[in-house]
């Protein structure tokens, strides 16, 4: 059972989710934004907060489970050590050349080499849990550090140029196509709005190298099929991005994705001018789009699972 300090923490963290979403719908998305990475008190409580949370009691009550906050560290790290160092990036490559024969489209098949360590860009971690992984080279980025860890940056908006400049523990400059992976672990939920998540996407495709990963976990304690058109439209719209989903797990309290930067963006359009449905279109929505006590719903054809779907996972372990 969670404790009091464990409530209170995860309603202060849910409050700022709905609070940001309502001002999204009553001033618009960017001006709410703008008004949130202003707030720096509620930015360090926040940081602070979700470190106390993420580190003592998710640790604490993860019973006989692996814990929610390194279940979704150790996925993504496993997978990029399995991708990268054990070379299964490989048999990727070869399928996009295959595919990319097959449609008379060039795809560079020059071998792709990653020397250890990977680097790895880690997009609102307020207290940088990859650390811990030596065969990686992690920058962390939060709009307020927890720790001296991580870097002070707003990822919506920072430059995206021909070098990373970082002053004052703050960043100034991300470098593009420069990382190997870029991780969004409980990101996407936090973003206001659809085209705020699907400009954070198309960040990410930026400074990937090719043939880099996108890794994305985002809670849900439903089954599997309950929030699945949801999660077809992602993959829908990252590979109209340039991404091919290379991997997907639902566990039982959040998804795991995969998607790799392809070689040749038409090789991940194709697939999804071959698998589009009628529901889908370019965008990135989440169950709490369609509610209407925040006072924002949004009219679409896909059905959702609301009422379960957990917008972090607080209450989970309780």
């Amino acid at each position: 059972m969670a404790n009091e300090e464990h409530k209170h923490l995860a309603s202060f963290l849910k409050d700022v989710h709905l609070s940001l979403r309502k001002s999204s719908a009553e001033v618009g998305v960017e001006k709410a934004w703008h008004n949130h990475c202003s707030n720096k008190e509620v930015l360090n409580t926040y940081a602070q907060y979700m470190e106390k949370l993420a580190t003592t009691h998710w640790e604490r009550n993860s019973s006989d489970e692996q814990s929610l906050a390194s279940s979704r560290i150790s996925w993504a790290a496993d997978f990029a050590y399995e991708y990268f160092i054990n070379k299964s990036f490989m048999k990727h490559r070869e399928k996009e050349i295959d595919i990319g024969n097959k449609i008379n489209i060039k795809v560079n098949n020059t071998n792709e080499l990653y020397s250890s360590p990977i680097t790895l860009l880690d997009v609102g971690s307020c207290y940088n849990p990859f650390r811990i992984y030596d065969f990686l080279d992690v920058l962390v980025i939060d709009l307020c550090p927890a720790n001296d860890f991580v870097f002070e940056c707003d990822f919506l908006h920072v430059p995206i140029e021909s070098d990373t400049i970082l002053i004052n523990n703050k960043v100034k400059q991300l470098k593009e196509n420069f990382y190997n992976v870029v991780t969004f672990c409980f990101l996407l939920e936090y973003i206001p709005s659809s085209e705020l998540r699907v400009n954070a996407c198309e960040r990410a495709y930026k400074l990937l190298k090719d043939g880099g990963l996108l890794l994305i976990s985002t809670p849900d304690s439903k089954h599997v099929g309950a929030n699945s058109k949801l999660m077809k439209c992602w993959r829908y719209t990252l590979s109209i991005m340039g991404f091919s989903r290379i991997k997907y797990e639902k566990l039982k309290h959040m998804h795991c994705m995969a998607f790799r930067k392809c070689l040749n963006k038409e090789v991940a359009v194709r697939w999804a001018t071959l698998h589009k449905e009628m529901y889908m279109d370019y965008c990135i929505h989440i169950p709490q789009d369609y509610s209407t006590n925040n006072g924002c719903t949004i009219a679409t054809s896909i059905e959702v699972d609301v009422d379960d779907f957990r917008e972090l996972p607080f209450d989970i372990l309780s």
